[in-house]
């Protein structure tokens, strides 16, 4: 077992990466979980996995309820919260109780969403299912709901007092599944970790076969690269806004989507398509760096532009309604390089739109679009050296 910490001062807490943690939880989660429990899981996991949690937390001799929700994105909703705070209600659970979400990212940020609130604040722990779950949602303490206008548009920053990632339950993930956690993957190394990006151009095979020591050092080095981010900047003010990237675009073609469909992983791949696309635009990302990003891509597997039936202006419109907006000035997460990143609004909607326009309404978008880019920002270059 390998543990990561997300140091946060007293509202610091571990991340334990391992096999068959699972079965070996109840140790790990004595000094978390009080005399009232509530596992939150959904219709998919609770068959796989319920029973396996509620016998080994038997141990502790705790009250262990469970709640088992409709499972899919469409159901990450108002509704569904009111479900997890009335069975919280009707069974009479106090203010001293804790959730465990067992399960993806929408049981994930469900179940902590509704510990924020329920008589205002009580404790949760993720137990992720998915590799998603695993590298990014069940860390950093952002927990949310959709609005039809817009993804994880009602939420709140609480923290989780551990997470239990227990590599050996990505064995029963659906292939669809375990490509989309790529995606998250595939962001770190893009954002800040240079070596990591390498090292999954060189092992995307081993991990696409999910062989153990692969799969444990790609979680494992996704849990430090966002435990490191979230604590230097725990409610994005800054720098945690560059694990974003790709989410803009992922977000507003989930919305169009009426969050059906597609699943989030494979959204975000498309709009970390479209983020190094409008970049190499910019002149800010090479062509090299742009092919490499997109290659990498397509080795997962990955979606590179959103469905056909998604236009530009759909997507624009999506794109309006964002966390990152400051004075009604879109910000996006663009890159350098490879391991690079940066929150950036010098672009102008002209140059944002073409990039649209160049991946949406069934466009085949160019992998030489970022070397022309390049060549033309090149040439403005030398121009006005000249």
């Amino acid at each position: 077992m390998k543990t990561v910490t997300v140091a946060l001062g007293a509202r610091s807490y571990p991340i334990h990466i391992g096999d068959n943690l699972l079965a070996e939880c109840a140790p790990l989660l004595a000094d978390t979980l009080p005399r009232q429990v509530l596992i939150v899981s959904n219709a998919t996991v609770a068959p796989l996995y319920l029973e396996r949690a509620r016998a080994a937390l038997a141990a502790l001799d705790r009250r262990i309820d469970s709640l088992i929700i409709q499972d899919g994105e469409r159901y990450k909703t108002l509704d569904t919260f009111a479900e997890i705070i009335t069975y919280l209600l009707q069974k009479k659970h106090d203010r001293r109780c804790a959730l465990l979400a067992l399960g993806g990212g929408v049981v994930g940020d469900l179940t902590g969403f509704a510990a924020a609130c329920y008589q205002r604040g009580v404790d949760y722990a993720q137990l992720p299912t998915t590799l998603l779950a695993q590298v990014d949602s069940a860390v950093g303490g952002k927990t949310a709901v959709n609005h039809a206008l817009g993804k994880n548009m009602i939420g709140a920053f609480h923290q989780p007092r551990a997470v239990i990632a227990d590599t050996a339950v990505l064995a029963t993930l659906p292939e669809r599944e375990f490509r989309a956690g790529l995606a998250e993957v595939i962001k770190y190394g893009c954002i800040r970790d240079a070596a990591f990006f390498a090292w999954l151009e060189k092992n995307m095979a081993p991990l696409k076969r999910r062989e153990p020591a692969a799969l444990a050092y790609a979680v494992e080095r996704s849990c430090v690269n966002k435990a490191e981010v979230v604590a230097a900047d725990e409610k994005e003010s800054g720098a945690r806004a560059l694990l974003n990237l790709g989410h803009t675009f992922g977000h507003a073609i989930e919305t169009a989507l009426g969050y059906r469909d597609w699943l989030h992983g494979e959204a975000v791949a498309a709009g970390i398509c479209m983020a190094a696309d409008l970049s190499a635009r910019r002149g800010m990302l090479a062509a090299d760096g742009y092919e490499r990003i997109v290659a990498l891509l397509r080795a997962a597997e990955l979606p590179l532009a959103p469905p056909p039936r998604v236009t530009a202006e759909r997507l624009r419109e999506g794109m309006a309604v964002d966390k990152k907006i400051r004075d009604g000035a879109l910000r996006l997460v663009l890159l350098r390089a490879p391991g690079r990143a940066a929150l950036s609004d010098d672009f102008t909607e002209e140059e944002l739109m073409r990039t649209l326009r160049a991946f949406a309404g069934g466009a085949r978008p160019q992998e030489a679009a970022g070397a022309r880019s390049q060549k033309a920002a090149g040439a403005r270059k030398a121009a006005s050296d000249a």
